[in-house]
């Protein structure tokens, strides 16, 4: 059983603030946009909140009319604004409950080549198994297996399956399989709370069991961790360090049920080293498949950008039955574009300019004797 994670970074359309050429150009707006959507659900809008909005309305380019490069306002039954020439916009909802809408982030389409390339990775990575990251829905995971695999002369997963998760930028996690493989049971986490209230995972921890053709089952967890783009390294290491704890529990779980084949994948957004991580990496039994022997990284540990030890934040955890079940394991980056010009390792040759690379993130895959 070959199996592998890989954040594709969308498929075939991502939103606006996403797509640019530096985090930081986008981070503005992404803050801006979930500080408002908290304030918008509040039952009553104070004079101090009706100000922030305002506020915000202007980082999103909201405050003169309703679209604008990165967002659009939608008000579909009465208004959250009113706006004219001479006295600029005024917040005329007083809550959540005296107006019907919502503040999106607009997508554009991603460039063809590049999903193109996304679809030569998955091609050769050639998993039975794959845990998908930043996927904009299980249509579009579906749409790529069975319409642009063929394209590229690959095999399409017959079994796709994703659930939409907590995040509203359309970068879910889910999973496909092929070759016998069978996705059984799937147990979602959307809801899974902390002791303060607050939703756990920022996207997801589905748990599937897949069922291979040799009889054997497989717990495959997937999961995309919060990242360190924005909002204070304090509250994002504490938001990892739930989140790895949540799955943490998840993990103990299906121990104490019996399971004794789990793998704990995906972009953990954090090193090893981490202590955000370390309810996963230090606390529990789970191995990580590029400390096996067998597991070749090509003589760079890292698995995001241009993949140095700092950049290793891709995973595959495996419990202990099947670390000393793997065969072999490798990254695979000729999707993505490293270095300035591209050269530091191998591309596709659609790859000339960054523009086309597959993702920043390469796959990471091992193979296992089950």
């Amino acid at each position: 059983m070959r199996i592998a994670s890989y954040n594709v970074e969308n498929l075939f359309t991502r939103a606006r603030a996403l797509n640019l050429d530096t985090w930081k150009e986008g981070k503005i707006v992404l803050e801006g946009y979930a500080e408002l959507n908290g304030i918008l659900e509040e039952a009553v809008y104070t004079d101090e909140m009706k100000a922030r909005i305002l506020e915000l309305l202007k980082i999103l380019g909201l405050d003169k009319k309703s679209e604008s490069r990165y967002a659009d306002l939608r008000e579909n039954r009465g208004h959250l604004v009113k706006r004219s020439l001479t006295g600029g916009p005024k917040v005329v909802a007083e809550g959540r409950g005296s107006w019907v809408g919502w503040v999106e982030l607009r997508t554009e389409i991603i460039n063809e080549t590049a999903t193109r390339n996304t679809a030569q990775v998955v091609r050769d990575v050639g998993a039975d198994v794959i845990g998908v990251v930043e996927c904009e829905g299980r249509s579009a995971l579906m749409q790529f297996s069975y319409g642009l695999l063929p394209a590229v002369k690959a095999k399409p997963y017959d079994q796709v399956m994703l659930v939409d998760g907590n995040d509203e930028r359309g970068i879910d996690v889910g999973l496909m399989a092929t070759n016998g493989h069978r996705i059984g049971w799937l147990r979602s986490h959307v809801d899974d709370v902390s002791s303060h209230g607050g939703r756990i995972f920022s996207r997801d921890c589905p748990e599937f069991s897949v069922w291979t053709p040799s009889g054997e089952t497989v717990w495959v967890l997937v999961n995309h961790f919060k990242s360190k783009g924005y909002g204070t390294q304090d509250a994002s290491d504490a938001k990892r360090w739930l989140q790895a704890e949540g799955v943490r529990r998840i993990y103990e779980r299906l121990k104490s049920e019996g399971a004794k084949n789990i793998v704990i994948m995906g972009d953990l957004n954090d090193t090893p080293e981490s202590d955000a991580l370390a309810p996963l990496l230090r606390e529990t039994d789970l191995k990580d498949a590029s400390v096996h022997p067998k597991f070749d990284d090509g003589g760079r540990p890292g698995t995001y950008a241009n993949c140095t030890a700092r950049e290793k934040i891709d995973y595959l955890l495996l419990s202990p039955a099947l670390f000393e079940r793997m065969q072999s394991g490798g990254i695979w980056r000729r999707g993505v574009w490293g270095g300035k010009g591209g050269s530091l390792w191998e591309v596709y040759p659609e790859m000339e300019t960054s523009y086309h690379a597959a993702s920043d993130h390469a796959a990471i895959w091992c193979e296992l004797a089950v």
